[in-house]
C-alpha cells in the first residue's frame, strides 16, 4: 500500500524559510507527477505546486517567487523548499500524485506569524 509520510513544517516569522519533505513508499515516484498542496484553517484543500516525471513545474501564482517544489528519485521524496513565508501561508501542507489520488498523509503543519 503506497503511504505518503510528510515532514519538516513548523513555526517561523514572516520572511523565513522551510523546507518540506515528503517520503513514498509502496510506489515509485519517478514515474508520478507529484504535487503539494494546502489547508489553511476553514478553507478546503488547495494546490500549491507540482513537479512532472520530466522535472517541469507549476505553481499558484501566490507562490510562484518564493516556493520551490524538487523530487529525488533516488530517496522516492519530494520536497518543497518555501522562502519569504507570509502568514497567508499557514496551513496545513500535504503532498500527493496531482493525477491519481493516493491516500492521504497526515501532512506537516507550517504556521508563520507577523
Amino acid at each position: 500500500q503506497v503511504q505518503l509520510v510528510e515532514s519538516g513544517g513548523g513555526s517561523v516569522q514572516a520572511g523565513g524559510s522551510l523546507r518540506l519533505s515528503c517520503v513514498v513508499s509502496g510506489s515509485i515516484v519517478s514515474a508520478r507527477t507529484m504535487a503539494w498542496y494546502r489547508r489553511a484553517p476553514g478553507n478546503q484543500r488547495e494546490f500549491v505546486a507540482r513537479i512532472a516525471n520530466g522535472g517541469s513545474t507549476y505553481y499558484r501564482p501566490s507562490v510562484k517567487a518564493r516556493f520551490a517544489i524538487s523530487r529525488d528519485n533516488g530517496k522516492n521524496t519530494v520536497y518543497l523548499q518555501l522562502n519569504n513565508l507570509r502568514p497567508e501561508d499557514t496551513a496545513i501542507y500535504y503532498c500527493n500524485d496531482a493525477l491519481t489520488s493516493l491516500p492521504w498523509g497526515q501532512g506537516t503543519q507550517v504556521t508563520v506569524s507577523s
